[in-house]
């Protein structure tokens, strides 16, 4: 079967004459680097999915947080200092579960959309770096397998975005799910679950570039060898996640602005009916804010991403280690 590198191949003809010599099987951390780029689509989106619900599910409370945090012009008890200070906040004035609104809509767009994405981007990256780099790896390939896999997945996961933190805002006027979805369905229009779409692309493809760029930089540096090695995949999807967040956070409050359509900021500009497009929510944020409201949340956003990423890449790769080793 074709193998992702010279030096795999190199390795795996030694670990088969050894084997054959030796009567013993193959080293299981030379199985783990040379399956899984020819396992079956299932395998990665399998992985993918719980990964990705995994990621979006253990800090959701923050991501909460951060909704809030970059409200332009916020109401005088949703102003926060700090990302505990807001969470205590949330807990003793509106309940404990209130953090957690809009958790379900997010479960129910990560998983199908995580399950594309990483499927794409493993398909994607080898027949790249089979091009540039003859099979090796190829930071260029792993840029462009990343964007290419962030459209796929933004065009599952936007409409999930805009009622989540649609939800998430302080003083919500929506009593659930259903009940955002229909309300927005009805005064809107179902385009504006995707009025931020092209604003999240814009955020999502130099943030999906750049964390699958420092993720497998820091893989060669951490783990040259490619074999599963728990604690290299945590730290490159950490340092990945804090790098990409804390870049992309200008277009993040500019998502949110779009997705929110927050109404005492628009009022405040004199906009009547809804805010779309890029460019007119750069040109809000910056009247209302400067170059400060920019970064609005950032703290929140890489506090979210930095464990958010190394639980998805971490538990990426223990799945596609357990499914290729069951396959």
């Amino acid at each position: 079967m074709e193998l992702t590198s010279d030096r795999v191949v190199a390795t795996l003809e030694m670990s088969q004459v050894q084997s054959s010599d030796d009567g013993g099987p193959l080293d299981s951390d030379v199985d783990y680097e040379c399956l899984p780029p020819h396992v079956s689509v299932g395998t990665h989106m399998t992985a993918g999915a719980v990964a990705g619900i995994l990621e979006h599910t253990v800090m959701y409370p923050v991501d909460s947080v951060k909704t809030r945090m970059q409200s332009l012009q916020p109401d005088p008890n949703a102003q926060y200092r700090s990302v505990y200070g807001a969470l205590k906040r949330i807990i003793k004035t509106e309940g404990i579960f209130r953090p957690l609104r809009g958790l379900n809509i997010t479960m129910m767009g990560a998983g199908p959309a995580h399950a594309l994405y990483f499927a794409c981007y493993e398909r994607v990256k080898r027949s790249l770096s089979d091009v540039i780099q003859s099979g090796g790896n190829s930071h260029v390939a792993n840029g462009i397998a990343g964007s290419v896999a962030t459209v796929l997945h933004d065009a599952v996961m936007n409409p999930a975005e805009v009622v989540k933190q649609r939800m998430q805002m302080y003083n919500s006027p929506y009593r659930g799910l259903l009940d955002c979805v229909q309300t927005i369905t009805r005064t809107e229009g179902v385009g504006a679950f995707f009025r931020s779409y092209s604003t999240q692309l814009t955020m999502n493809i130099p943030f999906q570039a750049v964390h699958f760029i420092t993720y497998e930089l820091m893989q060669e540096q951490l783990n040259p060898d490619r074999h599963y090695h728990p604690g290299s995949h945590i730290v490159s999807g950490a340092a990945a996640g804090a790098v990409s967040a804390a870049i992309t956070t200008p277009l993040d409050v500019c998502k949110t602005l779009l997705n929110t359509q927050e109404n005492v900021a628009l009022n405040s500009m004199n906009i009547s009916g809804h805010l779309s497009g890029m460019a007119n929510a750069f040109r809000t944020v910056h009247r209302l804010g400067g170059m400060a409201a920019f970064f609005k949340g950032v703290q929140a956003r890489v506090i979210y991403q930095m464990p958010s990423t190394a639980i998805a890449w971490s538990v990426y790769e223990f799945f596609k280690y357990f499914l290729s080793k069951k396959q």
